[in-house]
């Protein structure tokens, strides 16, 4: 009888362990988070499910083109595309992305734009001056996002600029659906 005793204590000793290391990982190392719309397209799809690093930014700050998760409200988290660093000037000009005047390559654009014409506009021309805030740089502690899908996406030039404190984590897995799965780079 005691040895049944013990072999139950240990079972729900196990499960409780389990049930803490998941949390743990849970709340302060990774969690899923689901892509919700098309303005990650084309290199996010609706309904892709990824995973978010929430601890890259404890040891590093990001990087221009990482894919990250904001708080976007109290109740919703948004995915978008960094592309203005603490200290940049940010501007847009018939499709090309100037990063304090010179003009940088936006790779992960390359497939949407071989499918359009020259006359089609990726991105509307802005200035970070324009945009909510109208800072002349963006200030330390914040970045600039972007939806990959421009035409369709509500971001920095919308929102203004995102607080590193709203950055939920980097995502760049997905996981689901299995046809899709993939490691995203730059």
């Amino acid at each position: 009888m005691a040895n049944r005793k013990s072999e139950w204590f240990d079972w729900v000793k196990a499960l409780l362990i389990a049930f803490a290391l998941a949390f743990i990982v849970r709340m302060f190392l990774f969690a899923p988070i689901v892509v919700d719309g098309p303005s990650m397209l084309p290199t996010l799809h609706d309904r892709d499910q990824m995973i978010v690093n929430k601890f890259s930014y404890r040891i590093s700050e990001p990087k221009r083109f990482d894919i990250v998760v904001f708080h976007a409200s109290a109740q919703k988290d948004f995915i978008k595309r960094v592309i203005g660093l603490p200290g940049e000037h940010i501007a847009v000009e018939d499709n090309a992305l100037y990063v304090d005047g010179n003009e940088v390559e936006q790779s992960f654009f390359n497939e949407q734009n071989k499918n359009i014409n020259s006359n089609q506009t990726l991105t509307s021309d802005f200035y970070l001056e324009y945009l909510p805030g109208g800072y002349k740089e963006i200030p330390e502690g914040q970045v600039l996002v972007l939806g990959d899908n421009r035409s369709n996406s509500t971001d920095s030039r919308i929102l203004g600029l995102i607080s590193m404190d709203q950055i939920v984590g980097k995502t760049n897995l997905v996981y689901w659906p299995l046809d899709r799965m993939q490691l995203l780079g730059e």
